[in-house]
């Protein structure tokens, strides 16, 4: 956390660059999209030099792996890393490949903004949401037992007895760990991005009135946290299906959301459909010693090479790297120049325009070429 509220400058003096990162291209559509973020960046003139790795679909043939271990000795030295979106491949034991990177590299903050520019296509206006993750428990740690199995069996006995209350033996199981720790360190990362990003509130999402044990020991630790922030941001809490109809009635009324794994899933996907969908919606996932940025959305691989996906969701979480790097005022450029081009609509992919047949649609790379140039022009 400490890297996400401090300059980054390690590298600076040791050479040309001021800051070393972790390039991966992923699959599909990645390296495309990849490569039209990095060329943003660079436009700026911040001094990056990028560390290319495999990492994915790509990585199996050569190392046996999706994910090698160079890949995450690169993101702990360097401490950063821009992700395109990875394909987990069938049958290599990851559930996600995306997931495994967080657990390994102890990446427990997801961070997704949820932001309207004009010219995207959405039936809000003025949307300004934080969406704030846990990322290594709640149900998404994995803790699973497959029906059938001779261990699922006992733990339903062992169940049974312990809490007295009938499962049915053809059940599957799954664990649901949260802790004191895992609670307190989520909750302290949203309020201090709240306190350092000029944000108001800060709103703890739970069901704490059906898991009293679970979410509520979450609710419990986030209102202790709170008081730390007494006078500066404010705090207040709402049951999970609540919070979901409320941001669709008034979504003005929030601002930083603070919620365990699994409920932070659905919500940012359902404040990215608030502003126009997953190709606009931006994520990074950080921890203690290193963070990634990485786009919301999936691999896409039916588009593969075709030089047709959007890339502004990769490019706004290179925006949120630049923040991380304390490359504030290049950030800030480079995210305006991308809400000028998407409001002007004219050098923009098929899916940002009016009519998603409309042949002036541009390709991936076309479009960075027109943010390059509002960039050059500023």
């Amino acid at each position: 956390m400490a890297a996400w509220l401090s300059i980054s400058g390690s590298m600076e003096g040791l050479s040309l660059s001021k800051h070393r990162v972790t390039l991966i291209p992923g699959d599909g559509t990645g390296p495309e999209l990849v490569e039209a973020a990095r060329r943003c960046v660079d436009a700026l003139g911040v001094g990056i030099e990028w560390e290319t790795v495999e990492a994915g679909e790509c990585a199996i043939e050569k190392y046996k792996t999706p994910l090698p271990d160079y890949a995450l000795e690169s993101i702990r030295r360097n401490g950063v890393a821009l992700k395109g979106p990875i394909t987990t491949p069938v049958g290599t034991g990851f559930r996600s490949v995306n997931v495994e990177f967080r657990k390994r590299l102890d990446l427990y903050a997801c961070l997704r903004p949820c932001k309207s520019y004009k010219g995207v296509r959405s039936r809000y206006e003025n949307i300004d949401l934080v969406i704030v993750r846990e990322n290594t428990e709640d149900l998404y740690a994995g803790i699973e037992f497959e029906k059938g199995t001779t261990d699922c069996g006992n733990l339903i006995q062992i169940l049974e007895k312990m809490s007295k209350k009938n499962i049915r033996s053809d059940s599957a199981i799954s664990i649901k760990p949260i802790s004191v720790e895992g609670s307190k360190r989520i909750v302290k990362f949203a309020f201090d991005y709240a306190l350092k990003n000029g944000r108001r509130k800060v709103t703890a999402v739970h069901k704490a009135n059906i898991m009293k044990f679970t979410d509520g020991l979450f609710l419990e630790v986030a209102r202790e946290v709170a008081k730390n922030y007494e006078g500066k941001i404010e705090f207040e809490d709402r049951i999970v299906d609540n919070m979901c109809m409320q941001l669709v009635q008034k979504p003005e009324d929030y601002d930083v959301l603070v919620l365990p794994n699994l409920y932070g899933d659905i919500v940012s996907d359902l404040a990215a459909g608030l502003v126009g969908g997953l190709g606009v919606a931006p994520g990074a996932n950080i921890g203690e010693t290193a963070a990634l940025f990485e786009p919301t959305h999936g691999s896409a691989p039916k588009y593969k090479g075709l030089n047709k996906v959007n890339p502004v969701a990769l490019i706004l979480s290179a925006v949120l790297m630049l923040k991380y790097l304390g490359e504030d005022e290049p950030a800030s450029r480079l995210e305006s120049a991308v809400a000028e081009v998407i409001a002007e609509g004219k050098y923009v992919t098929y899916d940002m325009k009016k009519d998603r047949n409309d042949p002036s649609a541009v390709g991936t790379s076309q479009m960075a070429d027109a943010i390059i140039r509002k960039i050059s022009k500023a």
